[in-house]
C-alpha cells in the first residue's frame, strides 16, 4: 500500500499505524474536521492516534490542526518587497489566470481549482467567515508575475477572495511548476478582512501550500512542464528547506481529477486569532529581509529563491 486516503505514505513499506508523527498528526487534522462537519470520525487505529495526541500535549505543539507560519519568499507581491499588487482595482477576483488591470498576459498550463477551507481556532474550528485571502504562486515555467524577467509587467497567478459563511475561498489557476530547490507550492497569506490586505503587516496567517508527488508526475508529463520533471527528482518533502520539518503533515493538499479534465486542490486551513504571526518576511526594522533575484525563477539568468 502507497497511499492511504489518497495520501502518499512516507513509509510504504508499513502498517498505517506506523507511518510516524507528521502522518498522524495530519491525520488526526482529517478527523477532527470530520467532527466540526458532524460525519463522524474516520476509523483509524488507536495506537497511531494515541502516539499523535500524546505527542502533541507533551512537546506543546500548537494548537493541533494550525497551519504552520512560513515564508513568504522573495515573490509576495504584497508591497512587503518591492512592488504591491494588492492596492490594485481588480485583485479581487476568482480567476487569477490573466493579468488585470493594464496587463494582458495569461499564465498558460494544466488548469486547476484551489479551494482552501478555513478554520477558526480560536471558535472551537468553526468556520472562519470573512477573512481575505491572498493567493500567488508561479507559472509553469517556474517564472513568478512581477519579478522574474519577461514577466515583471503582468501580475497572473495573483488574486484575493473573500471567506464565504463556509469559510471557504476558490481560485481558478493552472498548476505551478517545480523550480530549483523547492518542492511544487502554492503561497498564501490570510487578513483579518478585505480592509486590511494593502498592508502586508496585517496578515494573520502566512503559509504555503503543498503538491502532492503523484499528481506533479502526472501534470509534469505534459507540455511546457518538461523543467519540472529534472527539478522534482532532485527534491523530495523531506528535503524542502520549508516543508521538510514535518514534511507538510498540516499544508500537504488533497486533489482529485486529471490533467486533461483540470485539477480540483483542496486544504483546510487552520487560523489561530489568539497566536502571534511569525511568518511573512519582513525583517523587525519593516524592511525586506532580502531584495529578490534579478531574474526570478525560470528566467534566463536568474537564480531560484531560497524560498
Amino acid at each position: 500500500m502507497n497511499t492511504y486516503q489518497g495520501r502518499p505514505l512516507p513509509r510504504p513499506g508499513e502498517d498505517v499505524v506506523d507511518q510516524g508523527l507528521a502522518f498522524d498528526l495530519a491525520t488526526l487534522r482529517r478527523r477532527q474536521a470530520l467532527r466540526v462537519f458532524g460525519l463522524g470520525a474516520v476509523a483509524l487505529g488507536l495506537g497511531g492516534c494515541g502516539r499523535a495526541e500524546d505527542t502533541t500535549a507533551s512537546t506543546g505543539i500548537g494548537p493541533p490542526g494550525e497551519i504552520p507560519d512560513e515564508t513568504a519568499g522573495p515573490y509576495p507581491g504584497d508591497g512587503s518587497n518591492g512592488p504591491n499588487v494588492l492596492t490594485g482595482s481588480g485583485v479581487i477576483r476568482r480567476d487569477i489566470t490573466s493579468s488585470f488591470g493594464t496587463a494582458t498576459g495569461r499564465a498558460a498550463g494544466v488548469p486547476m481549482t484551489l479551494t482552501l477551507s478555513l478554520k477558526d481556532l480560536a471558535n472551537a474550528g468553526a468556520a472562519y467567515a470573512g477573512p481575505a485571502v491572498y493567493v500567488w504562486h508561479c507559472d509553469r515555467a517556474g517564472a513568478y508575475s512581477l519579478y522574474s524577467e519577461g514577466v515583471t509587467g503582468e501580475n497572473y497567478l495573483r488574486g484575493v477572495q473573500i471567506a464565504d459563511d463556509a469559510g471557504e475561498v476558490t481560485f481558478t489557476s493552472i498548476f505551478p511548476a517545480c523550480y530549483t530547490g523547492r518542492w511544487p507550492h502554492v503561497h498564501f497569506e490570510v487578513y483579518p478582512d478585505q480592509a486590511s490586505i494593502t498592508d502586508a503587516s496585517k496578515a494573520i496567517a502566512t503559509s504555503q501550500v503543498a503538491l502532492p508527488r503523484e499528481t506533479c508526475d502526472e501534470v509534469y508529463q505534459q507540455t511546457g512542464y518538461e523543467s519540472s520533471v529534472t527539478n522534482l527528482a532532485q527534491v523530495s518533502l523531506d528535503s524542502d528547506n520549508v516543508f521538510g520539518e514535518d514534511s507538510g503533515a498540516l499544508q500537504l493538499a488533497t486533489v482529485t481529477g486529471t490533467p486533461m479534465s483540470g485539477l480540483v486542490v483542496t486544504l483546510e486551513v487552520g487560523v489561530d486569532t489568539t497566536t502571534t504571526p511569525t511568518g511573512g518576511q519582513l525583517s523587525g526594522d519593516g524592511a525586506p529581509s532580502g531584495a529578490p533575484p534579478s531574474g526570478g525563477p525560470g528566467a534566463p539568468g536568474g537564480a531560484p529563491p531560497s524560498r
